[in-house]
Parts: C-alpha cells; sequence; structure tokens
C-alpha cells in the first residue's frame, strides 16, 4: 500500500534525559513555557508551537542524547507501521491506542525515528 498523498508533521516530542536543561534552554531560546499535563502514566509538558496547527511536548526518559520525534499523520496506523517495517524500519512500539488516537514509532538506519498517529475520528 501506497502512504498517503499527504503525510503532515502534526506533532514534535524532545525525548531528553535532562528535563531541568531541557525547560532552561528552550525558555531562553524560544519563549517556550511547557504546561504540565498529569495523567495515569505521569506527566507530560505540552508545547505551544505557534498557531500553524503543531503540537508539541517534552518528555523526560533515560537516553543517551536528546532526540526530537515527528509524528507524522497517517490514515491507518498498521499500514503505516508495516510498510515502515518491510522498508528495512525497527519497530520500537507497536501501534497502541491512547485517550486521542493511536500511535507507533519505527527507526530505519539511515532515517532515524519517527512516530506515526493515527487521530481517533
Amino acid at each position: 500500500m501506497k502512504p498517503d498523498s499527504s503525510t503532515p508533521v502534526v506533532h514534535l516530542e524532545l525525548h531528553t534525559g535532562d528535563l531541568p536543561g531541557a525547560l532552561g534552554f528552550y525558555a531562553q531560546a524560544c519563549g517556550w513555557n511547557p504546561e504540565r499535563i498529569n495523567d495515569p502514566h505521569g506527566s507530560y509538558l505540552a508545547l505551544d508551537l505557534g498557531d500553524r496547527g503543531l503540537g508539541g511536548g517534552i518528555v523526560e526518559c533515560r537516553s543517551d542524547r536528546p532526540l526530537w520525534l515527528p509524528y507524522v499523520e497517517v490514515g491507518e496506523i498498521a499500514d503505516a507501521t508495516e510498510r515502515a517495517q518491510a522498508l528495512g524500519a525497527s519497530v520500537l512500539l507497536e501501534p497502541r491506542e491512547g485517550p486521542a488516537g493511536w500511535r507507533s514509532v519505527v527507526a530505519a538506519p539511515a532515517a532515524g525515528e519517527v512516530a506515526f498517529w493515527q487521530p481517533k475520528r
């Protein structure tokens, strides 16, 4: 199956092992002041990245280095994940459902990591 004709990046998420350092840097460099959102699995820092429909967030996690993870909206999460795997990507996170939709994460040797996002309609 071919990818959707338009697969926009809809969310950027920073994964970092140094949350205070990341917050300080982006507050001073970009004026970003994240909003803490609490959920049953911990907390998430949501970023307002402007009025262009792009959301963002910061997650503190074990990471060798900070990593920006783009979320690409797809029509069918399972198809997008399987297509990436057929192209040589490793599946880091199998498709799973969250409150607003489904996501998966894949990594390809020459292309890095990308998350696929299928919103609930």
